[in-house]
């Protein structure tokens, strides 16, 4: 009888085109009779009608263009089982302008094979698709080196090309499981030992998958579990507010005190939801899930969950990085692309490249301007806003990250440092302030219903005598005599109030801003629509008062035709002199955006 099978793993099969992948799981597929009734001799058929020699890697190849060029183009899963186990074989492409292809299939692999060709020996992808792995964090890898049959099975072959890698794999910290002489053609060590090899005593292909171990879950790490969404079901009288997402790394209880990151806002898990099952008391790793919070608080996608108890993530918006470059055309310093970290998304450039290397050798570092194709990089990315990372160091789940340049994935990598910016001073008093925040009984949400508006700021800016007061005080009088609860504030208010111990100092604008938006918080927590004037607001006062506000809605509206700094505004208005005019369209602009929930 056998013992129950443990759980299924995903091996990728990786290597240098044509060094025999497909060829090597087609024959341990047929060797141990896995193959559906007939479908080698169906295959044999085929080869035979189309007077072509029949491979084993026809069993895998199943796309007709792979089997005319004799090459793996996409990535194929092959199921298979041994009295251990179950197993996803990916057989990955091994051609260089197919190594995104790769990567994909790679992504999800708990070990690996990467199969080399005894006569050809160690190429750049075989050191590439190395890289690659490690960089995925697969540390399980066993190699192949197949078609010892073309090299008469030499011993010192092998052992030449088993030094040579070894020494590759070392220096990007993999310590090989195995080396294995096969000729996947021949059969030889694939499913049984080798007679024309005597002199290998080491195991087969076949008992060499079952010495992988499944990796465990990493339950005992920090929690951390990625924002997907945050749903509220109105029907039959629910009234939940589910914060779903998968728990990446540890576990969550009813009860635990919750910090989402980077607005360092806090609640206590109320109960924990499960689609279309019972509530339950906890989620570990690998879950999805959803919470319900005592006291319901602003959250979005893209921010990171974990517990008061557990390390806090890092916060910033650069990071110094290694990352691979897949795309067609290069990384450069000039162009914008979009980082995708965990469900958080957002736009950012490199700010510096410090080194280019092509992995298929280690030592060639080459200085450069861009990255090219198919080049590893270690350089740093400035992001357009904060977000929640760890460093590979800590937690290899949640320090991965892709580029995508043209709704193409590009590139990928591992975050190795998070680096302090232009807003880290504000960021640690905000998330103090959040911690020690004293919460009201009375829930956001309620006060957007009762006041049927979103609580907004809209920043009024131009340049000086561009009449920004004169249309925010009109557009302030229109709203309360809608009865919106509104308010306008004048720089000037805060300038000789809130800031006079420093209005006297000297130049403090930075402070001066991290004021303004902390007054902007409170009023903001109270529901109200504020409407502040301020002259020629830049993009870097903006992402200030982003930082200081955490979460809050904010708008930007310029007054003027010439718009005199680098700001992101959400709407201009050319003509300030039409006061009535420019009041209809930022109040079209609210409701458009949601913050007005009724027509004006």
């Amino acid at each position: 009888m056998l013992r129950a099978r443990e759980k299924i793993i995903n091996v990728v099969m990786a290597g240098h085109v044509d060094h025999g992948k497909s060829t090597v799981l087609g024959r341990m597929l047929a060797d141990t009779g896995s193959l559906p009734k007939g479908k080698l001799e169906q295959v044999k058929a085929t080869c035979q009608r189309n007077s072509k020699p029949f491979e084993y890697a026809f069993l895998i190849d199943a796309l007709k263009d792979e089997q005319a060029q004799g090459i793996t183009i996409d990535s194929a899963r092959v199921f298979f089982k041994t009295k251990k186990r179950e197993y996803l074989i990916i057989d990955a492409p091994g051609h260089i302008d197919f190594l995104k292809n790769m990567v994909t299939g790679a992504a999800r692999a708990e070990a690996a094979f990467l199969v080399i060709d005894a006569a050809e020996g160690v190429r750049e992808n075989s050191k590439r698709h190395g890289f690659l792995l490690s960089m995925l964090g697969i540390k399980q890898i066993a190699v192949i080196v197949n078609k010892m049959d073309i090299v008469a099975y030499d011993k010192t072959k092998f052992e030449n090309i088993t030094k040579e890698y070894k020494a590759f794999l070392e220096r990007i910290k993999i310590d090989p499981l195995a080396f294995i002489p096969v000729s996947g053609r021949e059969g030889d060590n694939v499913v049984k030992l080798s007679d024309p090899m005597p002199w290998y005593k080491g195991k087969t292909v076949l008992e060499t998958i079952d010495m992988f171990q499944a990796e465990n879950l990493p339950i005992d790490k920090p929690f951390r579990m990625p924002v997907q969404g945050v749903y509220k079901f109105t029907k039959w009288g629910d009234d939940r507010r589910i914060i779903a997402g998968t728990v990446v790394t540890g576990k969550i209880n009813v009860g635990d005190e919750i910090i989402f990151y980077p607005s360092g806002k806090t609640s206590r898990v109320k109960t924990i939801e499960a689609f279309n099952a019972n509530a339950r008391n906890q989620a570990v790793a690998g879950e999805a899930t959803g919470l319900t919070l005592d006291e319901q608080i602003y959250v979005t996608r893209g921010q990171t969950a974990t517990t008061l108890e557990d390390p806090r993530p890092n916060v910033t918006s650069r990071v110094k990085v290694s990352l691979f470059w897949l795309g067609k055309r290069p990384m450069s310093l000039e162009k914008e692309y979009i980082f995708k970290i965990g469900t958080a998304k957002v736009g950012g450039r490199l700010e510096t490249i410090e080194k280019v290397f092509d992995t298929s050798d280690l030592d060639a570092n080459i200085t450069k301007n861009v990255i090219e194709t198919n080049m590893l990089a270690e350089c740093i990315l400035k992001l357009n806003r904060p977000l929640a990372i760890d460093l590979v160091s800590d937690f290899q789940q949640t320090s991965r990250f892709v580029i995508v340049d043209n709704y193409n994935i590009s590139g990928g990598g591992i975050i190795h440092e998070a680096l302090k910016d232009e807003q880290s001073w504000v960021r640690d008093k905000v998330l103090l302030r959040n911690y020690k925040w004293i919460k009201s009984m009375i829930p956001h949400a309620d006060r957007t219903q009762k006041y049927d508006q979103e609580s907004t700021v809209v920043f009024i800016t131009g340049k000086h005598g561009a009449g920004r007061k004169s249309i925010a005080k009109r557009l302030e009088e229109d709203l309360f005599k809608e009865d919106r609860l509104v308010y306008y504030l004048g720089i000037g208010n805060i300038l000789y109030g809130v800031d006079a111990d420093i209005k006297e100092a000297g130049d403090s604008r930075e402070e001066h801003i991290r004021r303004l938006a902390e007054v902007s918080h409170i009023l903001l927590d109270a529901g109200i629509i504020l409407l502040v004037t301020a002259i020629e607001l830049t993009q870097e006062d903006l992402d200030l008062i982003r930082t200081a506000m955490g979460e809050g809605k904010i708008e930007t509206v310029w007054i003027g035709k010439d718009i005199t700094t680098d700001i992101k505004v959400d709407l201009k208005i050319d003509n300030p002199k039409d006061v009535e005019k420019a009041v209809v369209r930022i109040k079209k602009m609210l409701v458009d955006k949601g913050i007005i929930h009724s027509e004006f």
